[in-house]
């Protein structure tokens, strides 16, 4: 099991990574600094939110795990 520290840090990471293109192409559509900051920022919070609730939903999620012995010497 990931902890919740963990599991933010993945989405922190990961959404870095991305909104930095999404603003990159925000500025190429734009031309407009701080529209393609406030678009790649507003994209970068949304997202962190998401994927925090996304991972800690599939904890309690079984599927594709491997089950437990049912018992043990």
């Amino acid at each position: 099991m990931e902890s919740h520290s963990r599991s933010l840090a993945k989405a922190l990471s990961y959404r870095v990574c991305g909104s930095a293109v999404t603003g990159v192409i925000a500025f190429v559509l734009t031309g407009k600094p701080m529209v393609s900051g406030g678009i790649a920022l507003a994209d970068m919070l949304s997202k962190i939110v998401l994927y925090f609730l996304h991972e800690r939903l599939w904890e309690h999620i079984n599927f594709g795990r491997a089950k437990p012995p049912e018992y043990e010497i």
